[in-house]
């Protein structure tokens, strides 16, 4: 069990978090359609080995209680909304989700920033482990603003060892709801807690968010388009190719560069006109984040055998509540419509992501 616990704590899967290690490299996005529907998305990254990504789709009514550093004895609730999102590594992680009222959630690997406060063992009933706190939040709550309510009432906790300075990383946590309100979760410095409007639409990974938004005025020179041809002297100069005006535009797999680059494909992009458009253009921004599994490693390293360090690509419609997704194995999009999950009467139970979810698809009606 500790092998597990210290694999999952960090979203895209803790393992060491050097420069030449795996990647832990998550990217979201957040936009709206011209007929309301809004939408959170994102990837999951990491190219150490397969997390055995499933599908859960938890119901109303199940008790639960988290993990602590001492085995399950933290916090215990029962399962209000039913919920239907992406697990890592344990079926009890819920890395990314939404729940039956539109709430969506998910934890964003937060390497040398985010820092939990140790475990306190006179505090477990009140404890709620990092890599549980998605699930907890999706099935207590409805908004945004009921979920920072209750976050106020509880401890979250590590459940890896410390590293070498005595702090417990983990990760930052988008939280979003059905009215289109954003936030971003950072816990620093052992145990101190932000909350940031997501404004943007956009969040990766280090360093913390109000740095990757100073971080944007440094590119304030990009822009659509194409530069138009200009004469220096008597040297007549043109662009060799369209977008030009992008010149500049990071293309590296760093989470600023990331940021900077999912910023302005999203605020460049046009509008959707409804749900279906939003959904595919979603996933088409997010095919741009792709990371060849390669890159990632020196050339004498051992590659993995795995097809890519994006494992899983999510996308959730919080208007109506849905979850799409793809996965390395299988680039087809497939949909889980939480409208037509009776979240009174099925099974709590995880479904393989390629496979055996279609044939319960098939075979019965949820």
């Amino acid at each position: 069990m500790n092998k597990h616990l210290l694999s999952a704590v960090s979203v895209c899967c803790a393992a060491a978090i050097t420069a030449s290690g795996p990647a832990q490299a998550c990217t979201g996005i957040a936009f709206e359609a011209k007929d309301g529907t809004r939408i959170q998305a994102r990837t999951i990254e990491w190219s150490g080995y397969d997390l055995k990504a499933k599908l859960a789709v938890w119901p109303r009514g199940v008790k639960k209680t988290a993990y602590t550093p001492q085995g399950k004895n933290g916090k215990t609730w029962t399962t209000r909304y039913g919920v239907v999102g992406a697990t890592t590594v344990m079926d009890e992680f819920i890395t990314e989700g939404i729940n039956e009222k539109g709430l969506s959630a998910g934890i964003f690997f937060f390497s040398h920033y985010g820092s939990l406060a140790p475990y306190n063992p006179k505090k477990a009933a009140k404890s709620v482990s990092d890599a549980e706190l998605v699930p907890w939040l999706l099935t207590n709550f409805a908004t945004v603003d009921k979920a920072l309510k209750g976050l106020k009432k509880i401890e979250i906790i590590p459940i890896a060892a410390a590293d070498e300075n005595g702090s417990y990383n983990t990760g930052h946590w988008r939280i979003a709801d059905a009215t289109g309100r954003s936030v971003v979760l950072e816990i620093t410095n052992k145990g101190e807690r932000h909350i940031y409007e997501n404004d943007l639409g956009v969040l990766t990974n280090s360093p913390d968010f109000p740095w990757h938004k100073a971080n944007l005025n440094n590119y304030i020179n990009l822009h659509p388009g194409t530069i138009a041809p200009r004469e220096f002297g008597r040297t007549d100069m043109f662009s060799f190719g369209a977008s030009s005006a992008l010149l500049g535009l990071p293309g590296d797999f760093t989470p600023p560069s990331r940021f900077v680059r999912a910023f302005f494909f999203l605020h460049s992009l046009r509008q959707p006109a409804d749900t279906y458009a939003a959904v595919t253009q979603a996933f088409h921004i997010l095919n741009a984040f792709d990371i060849p599994l390669g890159s990632e490693f020196a050339l004498d390293q051992q590659i993995p055998d795995i097809p890519s360090a994006t494992q899983v690509t999510c996308v959730s419609d919080t208007t109506r509540p849905a979850f799409y997704y793809r996965t390395m194995y299988n680039s087809q999009i497939r949909k889980v419509d939480l409208a037509k999950i009776d979240f009174s009467a099925i099974p709590y139970g995880t479904y393989d992501l390629d496979e055996t979810l279609q044939e319960e698809i098939k075979n019965r009606t949820f």
